[in-house]
This record gives C-alpha cells, structure tokens and sequence, in this order.
C-alpha cells in the first residue's frame, strides 16, 4: 500500500510538472509571442496549439509502444523531448522557431503511457482513486499557470518561462530516475486495456455514436479554450488596461469562483444520478458564456463577468467527461476510447490555436467569439440526444479454461450487464451492476493472479 501511495503522489507529480510546462504560456504567448520575428496573429496562434498536434499523432503509437518496450524508456524519451522542445522555444527569437519548439514539446506525449504505469503499479480496487488523483493534478496544473505565467513572464520573459518549462522537464527527469517505484515483474506484461489503446478496436470506438458525442465535445471544448486565450489577454490589457503582470487579479477570483461554484453541481450529478442534466447544463453556459463575452467584452464588469461563466462551463465539462467516458466505453475498450478521447482533445487543441490567429487577424474580438458559439450550440444537440450514462463499474477478471465456457457463465452472473473475453490474456472484462452483483458466483471463476 505505501508502495502505492509513493507511485501514485510520483506519477500525479510527473503530470504536473508536465502539464504545467504546457499551461504557463497558455495566458502570455498571444502577448508576447508579437515579438518574435516573422510573427503574425495566424503564427502566433499556431505556436499556440502547435503542441496539440504532435500529441495528438503520437498520443497512441506511444502508449501502445510502451507495452514493447517498456513504460519508463518511454517516458524518459518523452521528457527529453518536452526539455528539449522547451530550450529550443527558449533560444528562438523567430515565431517559426517557437513553432518548432512547441512541437518538439507536445511530441514528448508520454500521457497515456502515465495513466499504463498507473495500472503497473497500483492494484485494481485502489486504480480509480489513482487516476482521479492524476486527474485533479492537471487541474491544479491549470490554475496554478493561469496565476504564475503572466508573473513569470514579466520577471523574464517568455524565453525565461520556457527555461522555466526546461527546468521542470530535468525536475520529471529526476523522479523517473530515482523516486518512482520499479512495477512488480507479473504487471510487465499483464494486460491493461482498462488504461492503454488496443488498436483492434479503435475503429469500435470511433464508431460508437455516445463515445464520438464525447469525443467531439472534448474537441470543441479544448477548441474553445485555446482560440479564446489568443484573445482574451489581450483583452486585459487593452481593455482593462491591466500591466501584463497584473491579470492574475482577474483570474483568481473567475477561476477560484467558477472552481467553487461547480463544486455543488459536480456532487449533485453523482449522487442524484444527474450526470447527462448536469452535463447539458454546463453546454448551455458555455454558449451563452460566449454570446456574452461577443457582446459586453467592452465592458470591465462584462468581461469579468464572461469569463466567469466561461470558466464555470469549462471547469464543470472538463471535471465530467472523462467520467463519462468512462461510463459509456464498452467492456475492455476504456483504454482504448480514452486514448481516442486525449486525441480529440489534443487536436482540438491545435484547432483552435490556429481559429483563434485566423479570427485575431480578420476580424474583432466579437466575432471570435460568436464564431465559437457556433459549434458550442452544436455540442448542445449533441449532448441532449445522448443516452443516460449507465452507472456500471469496470471489473478486470483473470480465468482459467475454455474462453467460451467461461463467457457463457459470466452472462448467466446477476449484476454483469457487459462481458468481453480475451481467450489470448486469459483475462474477461466486464461491465457490472455493482448494486445487483452477485460478487460470489463471480468469485468462483477467478484465479488467483
């Protein structure tokens, strides 16, 4: 269990220093990046995104390469790109340079290879509670840059945040190296379609009409997010006539409010089995957040206003849908439609970094924002024709025998709603109804791993 604990605080650690790598420059590089040689609003919405679309290509060859060669070479190799994406974006004075650098940054997409070594080195009941604490990791990743970023930036610069960015890549370096635990020898080689792709069934996955609602609305919010952050400091600072190092004022208060007001939802989702009326509700603000912010950005008291329900919406979208991924995905395919899902994500990403320089240079503010709206009311008929998440647990279960016996057995299980077997793992993945399980019928076809 403390081997557990120390793998789990190592591994949310990994992701942090990564991820907040990648968020310090989310609210600067639109300010700063106007310095850069060659630079234009299309480039410099480019430079921002760009790390989306080398992660996204890589994201899942990656994941499933680590399962070959194992998950620390990988990992190692992914930081090394992301120390040496963030020295060459630290040396260019071009905008093409710091294109360049971001790409070398998101080419060091070790995500999914993280969430494998989390099923390598935690046990199955406590794998749940890993990857929400990985999860909250990435948010506080997120507030603490929006806070830090525009400090750091008026200190030294953005070449000085991304030796900054360097710095915390050597910081990951050190704790792959002598602080996170070896896996024990029998999870080398089990399976984990639980956390890794299985590339015999993506095509299930992009096929299946709740998961591609999903994974086209992490692409819309991630598209949302990064075409409004090449305009939104800017906003502070023309607008509200805010010193460069002064807009975390602004957003402390949106993102600690928003944080705190969607808390209560979050907790009434769960518990009330609210989770599809909830969801709908945070599209409908998001699009509203956006027809505001096109119409009163002009105003302080609007644009703060804005930006809270922008970040209320968000908060709330991304604290839900890798939960509801994890609902909808079929029996022995969560893997693989959240490596899908990361890749949506990622490209939605790069999207919107290059919408938001095209809409920086033709047009104002407004229509950027209205743009967005757009496929944010989209998302909206979307999610009110997606179906009610079951509310089913995965369990991972190892046999010994006829696969086709044991299949057999496990449909005739009260409480097992989903069975897939994997007669070449030895291994059944199902989908049960924990409340209706009969947990001892289950029992009497396990084996002792």
């Amino acid at each position: 269990m403390q081997q557990e604990k120390r793998a789990v605080s190592t591994l949310a650690s990994l992701y942090t220093l990564r991820m907040l790598g990648l968020f310090l420059v989310l609210p600067i590089l639109s300010l700063y990046g106007a310095n850069y040689t060659a630079s234009t609003p299309v480039l410099i919405g480019i430079a921002m995104g760009m790390y989306g679309a080398t992660q996204a290509v890589l994201q899942i060859p990656l994941s499933v390469l680590s399962d070959r060669v194992g998950r620390r070479g990988i990992i190692i190799a992914g930081l090394a790109l992301f120390v040496v994406g963030s020295v060459v974006a630290a040396l260019s004075s071009s905008i093409y340079g710091l294109i360049i650098g971001r790409a070398l940054q998101g080419a060091g997409a070790i995500s999914g290879t993280l969430m494998a070594m989390v099923s390598d080195l935690t046990s199955e009941q406590n794998r749940t509670k890993a990857m929400a604490t990985i999860g909250a990791s990435i948010g506080v990743s997120f507030g603490v840059a929006m806070m830090l970023g525009p400090i750091l930036a008026h200190w030294s610069g953005l070449s000085g945040v991304f030796w900054i960015t360097a710095a915390l890549g050597v910081a990951g370096f050190f704790l792959v190296l002598f602080v996170l635990p070896e896996p024990p020898v029998e999870t080398l080689h089990s399976p984990h379609r639980d956390t890794l792709p299985v590339p015999s069934l993506l095509w299930r996955v992009l096929s299946d009409p709740q998961l591609l609602r999903l994974n086209g609305g992490i692409f819309c919010l991630h598209m949302i997010l990064m075409a409004s952050f090449v305009v939104v400091p800017r906003l502070l600072e023309s607008q509200m006539s805010l010193d460069r190092s002064e807009h975390w004022k602004v957003y402390l208060p949106v993102l600690g409010g928003s944080f705190i007001a969607m808390i209560p939802l979050m907790v009434i989702a769960e518990k009330k089995r609210l989770v599809k009326e909830v969801f709908v509700l945070a599209v409908d603000v998001m699009v509203f957040a956006l027809l505001f912010l096109g119409a009163a950005y002009q105003f302080n008291t609007g644009l703060v206003m804005g930006l809270f329900f922008f970040f209320f919406a968000f908060n709330l979208l991304e604290a839900q849908l890798p939960s509801l991924v994890s609902k909808q995905a079929f029996a022995g395919g969560r893997g693989s439609a959240m490596g899908v899902y990361s890749t949506s994500q990622f490209l939605g990403t790069f999207a919107g970094g290059a919408l938001g320089g095209l809409m920086l240079h033709w047009g104002e503010p407004r229509w950027l924002f209205w743009i967005l709206a757009l496929p944010a009311a989209g998302w909206c008929w979307l999610v009110a024709t997606m179906q009610a998440p079951q509310y089913l647990l995965n369990i991972m279960l190892r046999f010994q025998g006829d696969a086709n016996a044991v299949r057999e057995q496990l449909h005739t299980i009260t409480g097992v709603a989903q069975v897939l077997v994997v007669p070449e793992e030895n291994m059944a993945y199902l989908k049960v109804d924990d409340a209706l399980l009969d947990r001892a019928a289950l029992d009497r076809l396990r084996v002792s791993e």
